[in-house]
């Protein structure tokens, strides 16, 4: 699949999966860099004070994630091979165990 894909649909759905996954990635990034909630974030989601005192364990978890989707999205945005594709999807799934790994170790 390549972004010259004859279904606009799948291509914009696609762009959109992107950016959302680089948009976690960003917010991630910044929860476990500043190691402190957006507010909006705080109001909307009703964190209890356990879970407002770990934003770099959260924070970290979903850069991690998140770098996983936008990795997912290369093979169907550009062309690659078959062998890149599939080290891509490897690479995908150990960005996934590492998310859960760092969710469940990083205890502070």
């Amino acid at each position: 699949m390549t972004m010259i894909d004859p279904d606009p649909a799948w291509a914009a759905l696609r762009l959109v999966g992107a950016v959302l996954s680089l948009a976690v990635v960003l917010l991630g990034v910044r929860v476990a860099v500043t190691r402190r909630f957006p507010v909006v974030w705080t109001r909307a989601a009703r964190l209890t004070e356990r879970q407002r005192s770990q934003p770099l364990r959260r924070g970290g978890f979903l850069a991690l994630c998140g770098a996983s989707l936008l990795v997912q999205q290369v093979p169907f945005l550009a062309p690659v091979p078959v062998a890149v594709g599939r080290v891509l999807f490897a690479l995908a799934l150990l960005l996934v165990v590492s998310a859960v790994g760092w969710f469940a170790l990083l205890r502070r």
